[in-house]
């Protein structure tokens, strides 16, 4: 996810630095900016809006709308650029362009007068979006509270490497969370029955808590498989991409309109990026050491993903192979916690 320099990019770094208590140095360190430029582009920002952030553009950012034409002509602008929007989500984006649209209801009276369907999210499989060779497998994380996507990653398949790559990216621009909620399909989880990964090894390493959700409970990823709908229905109904850098160009250009410019319903029509905060806990690329507390049992996992404790053999998940664990008592007599640093992997219970 490197910076490009382009207009979204900056208007995405002018909002970040614009948040209340924003650490603006850490901001351009992450975002591999010097800070006369970051100040620059908010001076732009701040006198033109977006527009100002365009090379060399001199349009000014509000003109308001006086005549019946420039009111139809802005909806259907609006429409044009988001093929799927009806009158509340078009009508609320002019708003935030500091025009003064009508009623949702007159919005959608102009899209039926100017042959504009009324659309429905479609329900295309992400398996039926074809590449010039082979499938689109979209990466997607998104921040919980906000809707914010912080990933949209366009891959051919989302092994172990590919997405790992993706979510350090996103860790080094936003930092750190202290929970990433994942589903318990590989690389994200074990499909054979154990929960922790290498991937998840891997987050754990870096201070961040994987959590899946229970098996067969998709509902507890309802805000991500909303967001997917919507990027099924706005971008990938009906595309053929030729190849991945074609597809990561429009979700590009996508994600950055759904973050700072697109109205959600779930947020009484503010956009994501009205909401997100970025982590204060900054990504170290180096695997820090970790020192469990006192009264722990250390062990180390054998190459048989196995380790002793009080005299029996146990089986630790393949993905600890050489790491060191923590067996922790709880307060049930006999049973306790198998630890990897800051996470319980599972419990185990020498009654058994």
């Amino acid at each position: 996810m490197p910076f490009q320099g382009k207009a979204e990019g900056r208007e995405e770094a002018c909002r970040l630095a614009l948040r209340a208590g924003a650490n603006r140095r850490e901001l351009c360190r992450r975002f591999k900016i010097s800070p006369r430029i970051l100040y620059k582009w908010l001076d732009r920002y701040q006198a033109l809006g977006a527009i100002g952030l365009t090379e060399r553009s001199r349009r000014p950012h509000r003109s308001p709308l006086r005549t019946v034409a420039e009111v139809e002509a802005a909806v259907l602008a609006v429409r044009r650029e988001n093929p799927v929007w009806g009158g509340r989500k078009i009508a609320a984006s002019l708003r935030r362009q500091g025009q003064s649209p009508p009623a949702p209801s007159t919005v959608t009276a102009i899209l039926r007068r100017n042959g504009e369907p009324m659309t429905a999210p479609g329900q295309k499989a992400w398996n039926d979006v074809a590449l010039g060779h082979g499938r689109l497998h979209p990466l997607t994380v998104v921040d919980d509270h906000s809707r914010y996507t912080v990933v949209l990653e366009a891959a051919d398949n989302q092994r172990h490497r590919i997405v790992q790559n993706a979510t350090q990216a996103a860790f080094e621009r936003y930092g750190l969370p202290d929970v990433i909620l994942t589903d318990n399909g590989s690389p994200w989880g074990d499909t054979a029955g154990q929960r922790l990964t290498k991937f998840g090894v891997w987050l754990i390493e870096h201070g961040v808590a994987p959590w899946h959700s229970p098996p067969r409970h998709p509902q507890n990823h309802g805000k991500n498989e909303r967001f997917n709908r919507t990027l099924k229905a706005e971008l990938l109904a009906g595309r053929t991409f030729d190849d991945l850098d074609q597809a990561q160009r429009a979700f590009d250009v996508w994600r950055h309109r759904y973050n700072h410019h697109r109205p959600h319903d779930a947020l009484a029509l503010a956009v994501p990026a009205d909401r997100y905060r970025q982590s204060p806990r900054s990504f170290n690329p180096l695997v820090e050491p970790f020192d469990y507390p006192p009264g722990d049992s250390l062990r180390r996992v054998d190459t048989a993903a196995r380790f002793s404790f009080l005299g029996r053999s146990f089986k630790a998940s393949k993905a600890l192979i050489g790491k060191q664990i923590a067996v922790r008592p709880t307060e049930r007599d006999g049973v306790f916690d198998l630890v990897f640093r800051h996470v319980i992997v599972r419990s185990i219970d020498l009654h058994q």
